[in-house]
């Protein structure tokens, strides 16, 4: 009975509940209008590029690290495109490109972290101005907006005959890799056994720093991407796109059950908390709440993410039956 009690209060299945329940509150303060394919097909594009960062933010923040940079490196990315779309090179040459420098970009914030043994909150808040700077440089404050309809198209149409916008497919795809990385592999196991005792892992035989380093690199290539969706969903290269999209990723991330701490976590758990997230502030949007209040929303959210699941553990703990060793009766 405990144990049911128990997974009962896991934070996934919490989650699940908020979820079903935003769905309905949706459905009927607006009248039909929130689970209407047009709303979810908005609903996709507005947390596509979040969905997309909160991926290997989650394996960062398992492994016990934080990753600020990440909006940055997408404004760097956006910049980068715009710069080069203007310089007359092909979007075939840029897009590669520009991932190759996201990832370059994260191995900047690994080899800080991991060869000189900086906490990656410094380096990631460095990094944050740095990387938003260097995309004002850049491209300083002007726009680029003449992309070829054949690319911007992916970011104001559907998935042919559905509602599914093409970032959340994408999401789909990496999603299904980083689960099979993070929970079915070796790979994973290390990440988790990192977050949990780093000293143990180490003494374990498992590569830290080498995984560590994998983990900031992964999360600079992911954030060029959503660099490009951004880009391309907006039609417009600009240095500050992105601008404060961090908060949100984390938010999400935390939300999903992910230990600050690192070493627990759940890659389902992060995509009910990017849902969640999204889902609440599309209701919003939708009933002209004011944007300021959305900030206000998610920075509650935040809060919450790491105080709530700290307290249905504490909750589940309790529950946990007791077991005591006897020695044998005379």
């Amino acid at each position: 009975m405990a144990d049911r009690v128990r997974g009962a209060l896991r934070w996934e299945t919490a989650l699940v509940v908020l979820l079903i329940a935003v769905g309905l509150v949706g459905q009927v303060s607006t009248s039909g209008e929130f689970l209407s394919g047009d709303n979810l097909f908005y609903l996709g594009l507005d947390i596509g590029e979040i969905a997309l960062i909160a991926l290997p933010l989650t394996l960062v923040i398992v492994a016990g690290e934080i990753d600020l940079s990440v909006a940055s490196v997408l404004g760097l990315s956006s910049a980068l495109i715009g710069w080069l779309w203007n310089a007359g090179w092909s979007l075939e040459v840029i897009l590669p490109f520009v991932i190759a420098v996201g990832a370059v970009c994260g191995a900047v914030n690994g080899l800080l972290v991991t060869r000189l043994g900086l906490p990656s909150l410094a380096v990631t808040i460095g990094s944050l101005a740095l990387y938003r700077g260097l995309a004002l440089v850049v491209l300083g404050d002007t726009a680029v907006a003449d992309f070829p309809d054949s690319y911007t198209e992916f970011g104001t149409t559907p998935v042919a005959g559905t509602w599914l916008p093409y970032p959340i497919l994408l999401f789909a795809v990496l999603a299904v890799l980083f689960a099979v990385a993070l929970h079915a592999s070796s790979f994973g196991r290390s990440v988790f056994a990192i977050g949990a005792n780093e000293q143990g892992a180490r003494f374990a035989g498992i590569r830290v720093k080498r995984i560590k380093l994998i983990l900031f690199v992964l999360s600079g290539a992911v954030s060029a991407v959503a660099g490009i969706v951004y880009t391309f969903r907006f039609s417009s290269a600009r240095a500050d796109n992105g601008l404060g999209l961090e908060l949100a990723v984390v938010a999400a991330v935390l939300l999903g059950g992910v230990s600050i701490f690192g070493g627990r976590g759940t890659l389902g758990g992060v995509v009910a908390g990017v849902l969640l997230l999204g889902g609440l502030r599309n209701l919003l949007i939708l009933r002209d709440v004011p944007t300021e209040i959305l900030t206000v929303v998610t920075g509650l959210l935040l809060l919450l993410s790491v105080l709530t699941p700290a307290l249905v553990r504490a909750v589940a703990g309790r529950l946990t039956p007791r077991t005591h060793t006897e020695g044998p009766q005379p």
